[in-house]
């Protein structure tokens, strides 16, 4: 007989990987406040290879607006400037000759609104991978079915992953509205 518990878990398993990777993906998002999570993508020139900003300085952030990057290795301060000039953040280096601070700017309305959209669009994403995890959990129940798991287990444990949906999908609004509150504040 086939163990429809681990049908369960599989689809819990989806559904939570897919709550990180929108945690991962909003924290990525700037929103006005320094956060070092905004520099993850930035790869190096390291010795002829790329490798990501942390693996070669400390990236801190001594207060809201301002991230602070320094190098392990003063010869690197160049290729970081660089790297973080070709990049997608959008902030301008200011370099000193031991670090480099980025002076985080306010955002104007306008900004705000395509973060906030573009924080919508990752959440509603994050609910596709949800829902296509329960239907995955409640296919293979239906198929079970055939196998000889009895018609009330299958329902029940249909109910069952449909409660856990229901849990994971209440996450991802909790998290896209921390998200938007966090970009609209002012």
């Amino acid at each position: 007989m086939v163990d429809t518990k681990q049908y369960v878990k599989t689809a819990e398993e989806k559904m939570s990987d897919a709550i990180a990777h929108l945690d991962e993906q909003l924290a990525h998002i700037r929103a006005g406040k320094a956060n070092v999570k905004i520099l993850d993508g930035i790869k190096v020139s390291y010795y002829g290879s790329m490798v990501p900003l942390s693996n070669v300085a400390s990236v801190t952030t001594p207060d809201a607006k301002t991230i602070l990057i320094t190098p392990w290795e003063k010869p690197l301060i160049k290729e970081i400037e660089k790297a973080i000039m070709n990049s997608e953040v959008g902030i301008t280096p200011e370099n000193n000759g031991e670090t480099i601070r980025l002076g985080i700017p306010p955002l104007t309305e306008e900004r705000r609104r395509t973060l906030a959209k573009q924080s919508k669009q990752e959440a509603e994403n994050a609910k596709i991978s949800i829902r296509n995890a329960r239907r995955d959990a409640i296919d293979a129940l239906k198929k079970s079915v055939k196998e000889g798991v009895p018609e009330d287990v299958e329902k029940d444990t249909e109910a069952e992953v449909q409660k856990i949906h229901d849990r994971f999908i209440k996450r991802v609004d909790e998290l896209y509205a921390a998200k938007e509150k966090e970009i609209m504040t002012v």
